[in-house]
């Protein structure tokens, strides 16, 4: 069982971790357009443990939504062996999101119950409230997501 389904874990309520001291700016949501001005994903870096690790953000609300929170420096903490978590400064938007999702190893997401970044690392089973933000560009970074206890993340241009 993960953050994601249900809530049920030996914490009942989400932590209130660095993440909202985190050092947030919010410039205007960088987001790639097309010639017909529809929003479309958005290529972001996540710095884990001080190595860089490309990732690409859907066009979700949520996803969007979070752009416009970059840069943040998330102090990261392990739930279950199958992902990473935090809390974030303020709610997302999930106008649009289904219900929940499956999410795969490599997934960020967002579990909207506790208003939290998820990192995944192990795939984990469906689960309402979870929103699939976006999907690590490379596969083979998936393991440094299991040992990563700090991350930044920021849009690339």
């Amino acid at each position: 069982m993960t953050a994601c389904a249900g809530g049920t874990s030996s914490s009942s309520a989400p932590s209130t971790g660095s993440a909202a001291s985190a050092g947030l700016r919010t410039p205007s949501a960088p987001t790639s357009t097309t010639t017909s001005g529809k929003a479309t994903t958005m290529d972001i870096r996540l710095t884990i443990d001080g190595s860089p690790v490309a990732a690409t953000l859907n066009d979700s609300a949520a996803a969007n939504d979070f752009a416009a929170l970059l840069p943040l420096t998330l102090d990261l903490k392990d739930f279950h062996q199958a992902e990473k978590t935090v809390d974030l400064p303020r709610r997302l938007s999930t106008s649009g999101a289904p219900e929940g999702a499956a999410p795969k190893a490599g997934d960020l997401g967002y579990y909207a119950p506790w208003g939290q970044l998820v990192l995944y690392y192990r795939d984990v089973p469906h689960a309402d409230g979870i929103v699939i933000l976006g999907h690590l560009a490379d596969d083979r970074d998936i393991d440094r997501l299991a040992t990563a206890s700090r991350t930044t993340v920021e849009a690339t241009r």
